[in-house]
């Protein structure tokens, strides 16, 4: 206490003078260095802190931001898929509304292999809602196939577009620009352009592109008249000695989601 007293007293005097003692200045020096050398790695500390709070904020706010944009896009795709299957359903009321007499079973498909994509679908109709092997499959605005096996709730469908050497033959038919039927069956299908090669035609007359292609009904199996696509173009075949022709089909036979069995009435 009378160390203390003393340095109290020894400040207020030398304050009172106007030059600061040289042992004053020393220990202000000193005390300036030893706050400096104390203070430095105390607001490396704090810096860092701060920036580590700032990165794991950032991070977690990030976090949130990818989880909100990962549901909008699971809505998006949802809304898609839900807009392309109204679309689909609309089209299949237009066919009720067109195929009177026709009676029509709606289906899903629900099983379509990558390794016969443009072969077989699946569809969740089954003998139990009617289907029957051999009977005609619409989409869009027209054929996709053909029921070729039937199950109580499941039927399986061989599409238009099939060109495997195990496939039964579409048999189709145009006119030419005078009027004459030209028959003839898919033989293949151009995945490139999405398009129906109808082949073994030995006609040589001339064909217009938008010429309407339908079913023949040539071997018992598909009714006739039933809307297969429009012409793209006419080529000859890799011998010369009959024509390819290249049909836009009437439905998008990589997209095939909902279609209808038709049975004659």
């Amino acid at each position: 206490m009378i160390i203390a007293v003393g340095l109290v007293t020894l400040s207020v005097t030398t304050r009172k003078k106007s030059a600061t003692p040289i042992l004053q200045k020393v220990g202000n020096d000193s005390v300036a260095v030893v706050d400096r050398v104390v203070s430095y790695p105390m607001n490396a500390i704090r810096n860092t802190s701060q920036a580590l709070n700032s990165i794991i904020n950032t991070y977690q706010e990030n976090a949130r931001l990818k989880t909100k944009i990962d549901q909008l896009e699971a809505v998006r795709s949802r809304s898609q898929a839900l807009k392309q299957e109204n679309k689909q359903l609309k089209q299949q009321v237009n066919l009720k509304s067109s195929m009177t007499d026709y009676k029509l079973v709606t289906a899903t498909v629900i099983s379509r292999a990558p390794t016969s994509w443009q072969n077989i679908v699946v569809i969740n109709k089954g003998t139990l809602s009617g289907i029957k092997k051999n009977q005609s499959v619409v989409a869009g605005e027209g054929l996709v196939g053909r029921v070729i096996e039937a199950s109580y709730t499941t039927s399986k469908v061989e599409l238009i577009s099939d060109s495997s050497d195990s496939a039964n033959r579409f048999a189709i038919q145009l006119q030419d620009e005078t009027g004459k039927t030209i028959n003839g069956i898919v033989t293949s299908f151009d995945r490139q352009n999405n398009e129906i090669v109808m082949g073994q035609v030995t006609s040589k007359a001339k064909i217009k592109k938008g010429t309407l292609v339908t079913t023949s009904g040539l071997g018992g199996v598909t009714p006739k008249g039933l809307y297969v696509g429009k012409v793209e173009a006419a080529k000859e075949d890799s011998s010369g000695l009959a024509s390819e022709i290249y049909i836009k089909p009437a439905a998008d036979m990589s997209s095939i989601n909902i279609v209808s069995v038709a049975e004659l009435n």
